[in-house]
């Protein structure tokens, strides 16, 4: 078999070829041969079940959160539409508006529709 490159996003060895595309089956990355591996992936965010996150992406909350600082508390099943992939703060990495309120969520916590 050929020697293959490991891949850019986790380093794993045992990617495989597809078509044009190499693959990792450990973190589902794809990526051309051609690619240069200069520039990281960005890190896939992922919800409770393992569905990968997209800006604008509509979720639930799988269980109750209570909000930090306030007697507030987020019911499960809550629907939140339009949610916002950023900058992790303290392993949340979901923004979202609840009710005209900003919220940051961990990812964990949410399931997508």
């Amino acid at each position: 078999m050929t020697n293959l490159p490991n891949c850019p996003a986790c380093g794993a060895s045992n990617t495989y070829p597809d078509g044009n595309l190499l693959i990792c089956p450990e973190c589902a990355h794809e990526w051309t041969a051609n690619q240069t591996g200069d520039a990281p992936a960005a890190p896939v965010v992922r919800d409770s079940n393992g569905t990968a996150l997209a800006d604008g992406d509509s979720v639930t909350l799988i269980k109750d959160l209570k909000v930090r600082g306030s007697s507030t508390v987020l019911k499960q099943g809550t629907k939140i539409k339009g949610i916002r992939l950023g900058e992790v703060s303290d392993g949340h990495e979901v923004g979202c508006k609840i009710d005209g309120s900003e919220f940051m969520l961990k990812a964990e916590y949410l399931k997508k529709v």
